[in-house]
């Protein structure tokens, strides 16, 4: 099933490949000025270096000295574009995770981490029983240019045969925080339920029709929500979230801990919590029928969906019910049994749920109309069996309930960032700047390929334009590649102690407050809220709040990548299973190497080049691959029949090959039908 991913990695070097792009010079003798770069993955065949102030060089091989993705370097500019590398400020990789081969000509590890070495010389500790397969944790004890490479095992984690060894692998490699020590797991045993006679100041919502709307398995209840009719025909939402503020204080152990996590990390069949189990599903969890410390954002509302006023209060609530989104979906599509179950915990919370998606409806009406940009994509779901392994990918769909709170959490945090700045409250903020200008021209080159009506998209470009072209592709082919390109032109969204507005929701006050049970950025937000509210200091002012802005933003991009990563594991252990069989699929991405492609399943895996019997010319700014003898032609969105030729599980690469005639991939239904008579006439 396997190949070689050294004969793999030389064939990414195939000469089978043009590239449109202009040819880089060859590089200059050294002009003297250094620089320090951090490593950034490979381009055009060399290392990319990317420098403080966000320059991008490019160093080749011969020039590296050996250095890996992330390392800090001092380098020496040869060029206008290129570096050669001087030395190693600090190395990015001293352990290193990988899986365990003894061979007759020596052990080796092969890095679970993409973009490090495809094999690396490796021994064995005293008192290390490592076999053959089992995922190690190695540390460097020598450097490339020091005489090459070599780690030394230093701990055994599983066998790379189960999943769960996989990914408990990813999180020791990507530096994730997995136990809580016994410190802050006594201070978590300590807190006390909330009482309000241990806070008297609080406002009494108890009698409120609150409740929560959470996945069937969720446990951490951040968030419930209300509704009420106001005299006058108005509407007053209440969205009232968990105060781990209360009960996290700043300079414990519970919050070093959750300061250093940042966020917690979801993987396909477990969750690295950002804090203990007693608080994140116990005391600070909304669950029913239990009193708990909340703050409310209390926002009056037209019928229309506009926020006439908001306030924010310290409240203790009591949820009426812990209600799940797939069955509130069912009450929607006119499920009576579901309506007779829900009104069987409250009587109001049918009429409620109505009333609430007709409010959701006009919140969501009013917000693209200023030109908010939908980007929520469908995520893959693994269905997992008894041990772990996946079985199968689903791709759940957002039903009415999932937006209805989504609406509603947005339409919290707007209220609650602006409340904070009209009171000069220090926050961190949710900020989403303009898009590089480099990147949308890309996606305009593309969209000008396909045919679609680019020439809003300038330097200027507002989300309304974004949003306009979206929704005139909706029912196009190639929309999901639309869609993610279009994302790929955003800047990531990041955390900043200054309102610098958020681009993609159209909103100039934006923050997070609906989760502080998972985020730390929420926890600070709901300490300051409680801070102006009861005119104390704020914890986190100046350069400490724009230290926590950095470090939350670090944080959420590592739980990302490593999400991302156990995607990748998960999928390629489900697709070793298919090898042979073919599948429909959709070109999703592309290199000068090849393709990737979507398949119906809803696994990725890549074609290579180095598969079809051509040269290929790449055009990195229309997103096309061309063949120079068959006239074959790959562009986004484009369907393919491919055929899972091969899966490497330790890159979690799926290989994928060309079933269809080469000859007539990309050729428009009148070519083929031209091409077809040609041969009669024969």
């Amino acid at each position: 099933m396997k190949k070689s991913r050294r004969n793999i990695r030389r064939a990414e070097k195939s000469p089978k490949v043009h590239t449109l792009q202009p040819q880089t010079r060859k590089p200059r003798p050294g002009t003297g000025e250094m620089v320090q770069l951090t490593v950034r993955g490979v381009e055009r065949g060399q290392l990319r270096m990317a420098a403080d102030d966000g320059a991008i060089y490019l160093c080749g091989r011969q020039d590296s000295r050996g250095v890996l993705d992330g390392d800090r370097v001092e380098a020496e500019r040869v060029g206008r574009e290129h570096v050669r590398v001087m030395r190693v400020i600090e190395h990015a990789h001293a352990v290193i995770v990988g899986v365990l081969r003894i061979r007759p000509s020596g052990t080796v590890i092969e890095p679970l981490e993409r973009h490090l070495p495809s094999e690396i010389a490796a021994s064995c500790q005293t008192g290390v029983s490592a076999k053959d397969g089992d995922i190690v944790r190695a540390e460097v004890e020598r450097w490339q240019d020091q005489g090459g490479m070599l780690v030394r095992v230093s701990d055994v984690i599983g066998s790379f045969t189960q999943a769960t060894a996989a990914l408990d692998g990813l999180i020791v490699s990507s530096h994730l925080r997995a136990a809580f020590d016994a410190r802050v797991l006594a201070e978590a045993e300590a807190l006390p339920d909330a009482r309000l006679e241990d806070d008297s100041q609080r406002e009494d919502l108890r009698g409120l029709l609150t409740f929560t709307i959470d996945g069937r398995d969720a446990k951490d209840f951040d968030d419930a929500v209300s509704l009420e009719p106001l005299s006058g025909g108005g509407l007053r939402l209440g969205v009232h979230i968990a105060d781990v503020g209360h009960y996290v204080r700043e300079g414990t152990a519970l919050d070093r801990e959750a300061f250093l996590r940042g966020t917690s990390v979801y993987f396909p069949g477990r969750v690295l919590p950002m804090l203990p189990e007693r608080l994140s599903n116990g005391v600070c969890s909304l669950r029913p029928d239990e009193d708990k410390f909340t703050l409310s954002a209390m926002m009056d509302m037209t019928r229309e969906g506009e926020v006439v006023s908001a306030r924010v209060a310290r409240t203790i609530t009591r949820s009426k019910a812990r209600l799940v989104y797939d069955d509130v979906n069912s009450l929607f599509d006119g499920d009576e049994e579901q309506s007779r179950s829900m009104a069987e915990k409250h009587a109001l919370i049918p009429g409620t749920l109505q009333a609430m998606r007709d409010l959701s409806h006009a919140i969501r009406a009013r917000r693209e109309a200023k030109g908010a940009i939908d980007f929520a994509a469908n995520e893959p779901e693994f269905v997992l069996d008894e041990t772990g392994e996946p079985a199968e990918i689903m791709r759940r769909e957002r039903g009415d309930a999932e937006r209805m709170i989504e609406d509603f959490m947005l339409t919290a945090n707007e209220a609650v960032a602006r409340f904070a700045r009209e009171r000069r409250i220090p926050l961190l903020y949710r900020v989403h700047e303009k898009p590089d200008p480099e990147k949308l021209a890309v996606f305009k080159a593309f969209l000008d390929g396909i045919g679609v009506d680019s020439r809003g998209l300038t330097g200027e470009a507002r989300p309304a334009d974004i949003r306009a072209i979206l929704e005139s592709t909706r029912e196009r082919p190639e929309y999901t590649v639309i869609s993610a390109l279009a994302l790929r032109s955003m800047q990531k969204a990041r955390y900043d102690a200054q309102p610098l507005g958020h681009y993609g929701l159209a909103m100039p006050d934006y923050c997070h407050f609906t989760s502080p049970i998972r985020r730390y950025p929420d926890l600070v937000v709901s300490r300051a809220l409680t801070a102006g509210l009861t005119g104390g200091q704020p914890a986190l002012a100046g350069d400490r709040l724009a230290d926590a802005a950095i470090r939350s933003s670090d944080c959420e991009r590592a739980a990302i990548e490593a999400e991302r990563a156990a995607d990748r594991i998960m999928t390629a252990r489900l697709m070793a299973s298919h090898v042979g069989e073919e599948f429909d699929g959709v070109v999703s991405g592309m290199s000068e190497y090849g393709l990737y492609v979507l398949l119906q399943n809803g696994a990725e895996g890549f074609l290579h080049v180095r598969s079809l019997n051509d040269w290929f010319e790449f055009d990195a700014r229309r997103m096309t691959l061309r063949g120079e003898r068959t006239g074959a032609r790959f562009s986004l969105g484009q369907a393919l029949h491919v055929r899972v030729e091969n899966v490497e599980l330790t890159s979690s690469s799926v290989e994928l090959g060309l079933v269809e005639e080469l000859s007539q991939v990309g050729r428009s239904e009148r070519k083929r039908e031209r091409e077809r008579m040609r041969g009669f006439r024969r």
